[in-house]
């Protein structure tokens, strides 16, 4: 059985993703993912200008009048959620932590890609793959996919993008639609999503707090880190300590920022700060300019 609360809070991650997606993504998904092929949809007469190479002959011999064959784009896809559960994801010093937001994202595009008859398949990880859900269609299932992504209880204290990604390319064979939801908080993991990248439409959702970049003057604090469980006591209220921090983690994401560009991965950053929806959008906008 699953507890009150937890399909409680389910439902109020379906009402508020499903108006986003109804309201906001329904289109800009379908013409942003597009299907892979061409399927037969029925015949109509021939108009001038039709390709003559598109006419149904036994429908033209039957009736005597000229006769083309529609076609419409195969819109079925798979897309896959690979998602970050490690515990650097519990950060977040405004309202929600860094792994709320992910799972709110995650719905929105789950619920994004059962509007328009795709499968759905989740990767969970952390410094291993803790979970596999394999792509399927429908409601159940994406509420499902919802309810791991708000409760799983991640095994690993680190991160590993290398194995998320290894793993999915050894379960997706076909070319999937893939978004890598994380803080990247992670090395050595570029030359596996170079080729996950050439395989896939590999999208990464990078997951941020402002205080991660600009550590604020807060006197003597101890931080924890929940990845290696050290903890360390910082002096904020030193200026050189603060710029020191502020700048170790500025090259970090310049580094993530350039080697993207460089391989053309594409990267949308959402910060804890500020509403998702803003990102995501300007990201699909753009994507459909460009295709």
């Amino acid at each position: 059985m699953i507890p009150k609360e937890i399909l409680q809070k389910v439902r109020r991650i379906e009402i508020r993703t499903r108006g986003v997606v109804n309201n906001l993504f329904g289109g800009e998904y379908h013409s942003v993912f597009k299907g892979r092929g061409m399927t037969f949809s029925e015949v109509r007469e021939y108009q001038p200008g039709d390709d003559i190479r598109l006419i149904d002959w036994n429908v033209t011999a039957r009736t005597g009048t000229p006769f083309v064959k529609i076609f419409e784009e195969e819109r079925e896809l798979t897309v896959f959620l690979l998602v970050d559960v490690s515990r650097s994801g519990h950060f977040g010093t405004i309202e929600k932590f860094k792994t709320e937001i992910g799972a709110e994202i995650g719905a929105v595009l789950g619920f994004s890609a059962i509007k328009n008859n795709d499968k759905v398949g989740v990767i969970l990880f952390s410094d291993d793959v803790e979970q596999y859900i394999a792509p399927k269609k429908g409601k159940s299932h994406v509420l499902r996919v919802i309810r791991e992504l708000l409760y799983h209880k991640p095994r690993g204290k680190g991160t590993s993008i290398n194995k998320a990604l290894d793993f999915l390319l050894k379960v997706s064979k076909r070319q999937s639609v893939v978004f890598l939801i994380s803080d990247f908080q992670d090395d050595g993991y570029w030359k596996t999503l170079r080729i996950a990248n050439r395989k896939h439409d590999l999208i990464g959702i990078h997951l941020f707090d402002q205080s991660e970049v600009e550590f604020p003057d807060m006197g003597l604090v101890k931080v924890h880190d929940p990845e290696t469980e050290k903890e360390v006591w910082i002096d904020t209220r030193s200026y050189q300590e603060r710029l020191n921090y502020n700048r170790t983690m500025k090259e970090r994401l310049g580094k993530l920022k350039k080697e993207s560009e460089r391989i053309k991965f594409d990267l949308i950053t959402v910060s804890t700060t500020e509403d998702y929806v803003e990102p995501l959008m300007s990201f699909f906008k753009q994507r459909e300019k460009r295709f």
